[in-house]
């Protein structure tokens, strides 16, 4: 087994799905009101600590790392599905950093730790959400946000399990 202790990683979210244009039609309503859904959001991309995993090897295989896109809205209200987020397990004593920026973002140590590394994009409006007492009718929706992206670097903090303690040439290599 390779020991890997670091390892950059391209991330994207999820973008948000677009809003619906659409009209009411019923059998004695032809003219019926706007009833475009919203669109869905935009999956997340997640770090997560797996106290199992001891080594970065696993997430190095794989350079890029895209979160489901939310779907577009619908007729009849129905909003769109939420994009899948993107879990990715890392070994305890990760610290994940901004690879463009060098900036720390997170120090994941504990077991429970997680940490939202891109945020999925906002689904967009449909006509409905633009339905005023002056404007009975609009056939304006909005498109979905896009998602983040970013570059990250991840590096292992290894511990030493035994340290040696001596005088200068004292043979502490042999």
């Amino acid at each position: 087994m390779k020991f890997i202790d670091h390892t950059t990683l391209s991330v994207q979210a999820g973008d948000g799905g677009m809003g619906c244009i659409a009209f009411l039609r019923e059998k004695h309503r032809p003219k019926g009101g706007p009833c475009g859904g919203d669109g869905g959001h935009g999956g997340n991309v997640i770090f997560t600590v797996n106290p199992q995993l001891v080594t970065l090897q696993d997430i190095s295989i794989q350079n890029h790392y895209n979160a489901e896109n939310g779907a577009h809205g619908k007729g009849k209200n129905m909003h769109g599905k939420n994009g899948k987020d993107i879990i990715i397990p890392l070994p305890p004593g990760t610290v994940i950093k901004n690879a463009d920026t060098k900036q720390i973002l997170e120090d994941l140590t504990k077991p429970e730790d997680s940490f939202v590394a891109a945020m999925g994009g906002n689904g967009g409006f449909g006509n409905a959400r633009f339905k005023t007492q002056a404007q009975t009718a609009p056939r304006v929706a909005n498109d979905g946000k896009k998602g983040e992206k970013l570059n990250i670097e991840l590096e292992l903090k290894v511990l030493a399990d035994v340290g040696l303690v001596g005088l200068p040439n004292a043979g502490k290599s042999t």
